[in-house]
């Protein structure tokens, strides 16, 4: 039987005749479960990744989330973590091994490239790839490592593709998936073997809660399980999987929002004399591999605004009350940011990052608002020719 995002977001695994009617799972805020043989203990204990015995490893309340993020993503099973770091961590730590070597696709989260140059000092390698990806593979690659859409430019690559070439050189192959979220990409689907999500963003929806997942088959999951989970310890709560699977319970209707209100911001952007270039999917419409591998466009975006600079972009942000100043992004408020610093405009330049650039978590306060908001900005800048 198949199953809508609607329904596994809603009501799929939630069980309310085993918890005496309740629509809500209960919170199984426990660290330890108790039993009343020594014979059942040891029985569970030995097929520890399968049963509950401590909550670093399997929790009901968790379960049930992990159940519902394996089915939207259409993979076996889904592993939860403390942090969206703790998932991508466990990752990397879990499949590769000294004289691995890791390729790198499209432009990536700062800190997961923080990571595996830290991996340099226990022998694994990493690169990025240029445009022929198959060009780029090494004899030692063993995991092709994606984001698409991409990291503050919004880029989005082949990922049918991607997953064609490692499968020809048997490299496992793994996309942060955060941007889209499970309801407008499915890249297991198009033969990706991880879909990895900070579940801070989109899914948990309410910037009240901090996770992250890995989705796969049955293998790799049990591998990243046994290894990255349970050793590395990146555990997330029981009471952090009923938030989250709180947020999950309206993610399809907000992620529509989300994107209403985003091409109507952009409509506006495309108005203004001050912007150079416009980084959002949804531009490129035409693109036949948009087309075939998104449903929709989530409501983080960027701009360059012309001549920019560290004071120019500056100017611009600190005219915001209703955008607020932070990272992260995927909430319901609406989030401004920018890479530049008073002293990484070269930086930004050679990873083909403008220093003008400015990022734009678009909530759901409504288009106008937020209209009204930038406007002040643009008249800011209007001000001043250039730094």
């Amino acid at each position: 039987m198949s199953y809508t995002d609607e329904q596994i977001c809603t009501h799929s695994f939630d069980t309310p005749e085993k918890h005496h009617g309740a629509v809500s799972p209960p919170i199984y805020q426990t660290s330890l479960f108790a039993f009343e043989t020594f014979e059942a203990f040891t029985k569970a204990q030995s097929a520890e990744r399968e049963n509950y015995v401590y909550t670093r490893g399997v929790n009901p309340t968790t379960e049930i989330l992990e159940r519902k993020l394996a089915m939207l993503e259409r993979g076996d099973r889904c592993k939860c973590f403390g942090s969206g770091m703790g998932a991508i961590s466990s990752v990397f730590l879990s499949l590769l091994q000294k004289g691995d070597h890791v390729l790198f696709v499209n432009t990536i989260y700062g800190p997961t490239q923080e990571l595996v140059e830290h991996l340099n000092r226990f022998g694994i390698e990493h690169s990025f790839a240029g445009e022929e990806v198959e060009a780029d593979i090494q004899p030692n690659t063993k995991l092709i490592y994606v984001e698409s859409p991409g990291t503050m430019t919004m880029k989005v690559v082949d990922l049918k593709s991607i997953s064609t070439i490692a499968k020809q050189h048997g490299i496992i192959t793994a996309i942060d998936n955060t941007w889209s979220t499970p309801i407008f990409q499915k890249p297991l689907t198009l033969g990706f073997n991880l879909s990895i999500h900070s579940l801070t963003k989109y899914i948990g929806g309410h910037s009240d809660v901090v996770g992250g997942a890995v989705i796969g088959d049955e293998e790799l999951i049990d591998q990243i399980s046994k290894y990255g989970f349970q050793l590395n310890g990146s555990v997330m709560s029981p009471h952090d999987a009923s938030l989250i699977l709180r947020g999950l319970r309206t993610l399809p209707i907000r992620m529509k929002q989300h994107e209403y209100n985003t091409l109507q911001m952009i409509n506006y952007l495309k108005t203004k004399e001050e912007i150079t270039s416009i980084h959002h999917p949804s531009l490129q419409t035409d693109n036949p591999i948009v087309k075939e591998q998104m449903a929709g466009f989530s409501g983080l975006l960027s701009f360059e605004l012309k001549e920019g600079a560290f004071e120019k972009v500056t100017l611009f942000i600190n005219q915001m009350k209703v955008f607020k100043i932070g990272v992260s992004w995927g909430g319901y408020e609406s989030l401004i940011n920018a890479p530049i610093k008073r002293d990484n405009a070269s930086n930004l330049e050679a990873q083909g990052i403008s220093p003008g650039l400015v990022r734009l978590s678009i909530g759901l306060e409504g288009p106008d608002l937020l209209i009204a908001d930038l406007e002040k900005g643009f008249q800011a800048v209007q001000t001043i020719k250039s730094y």
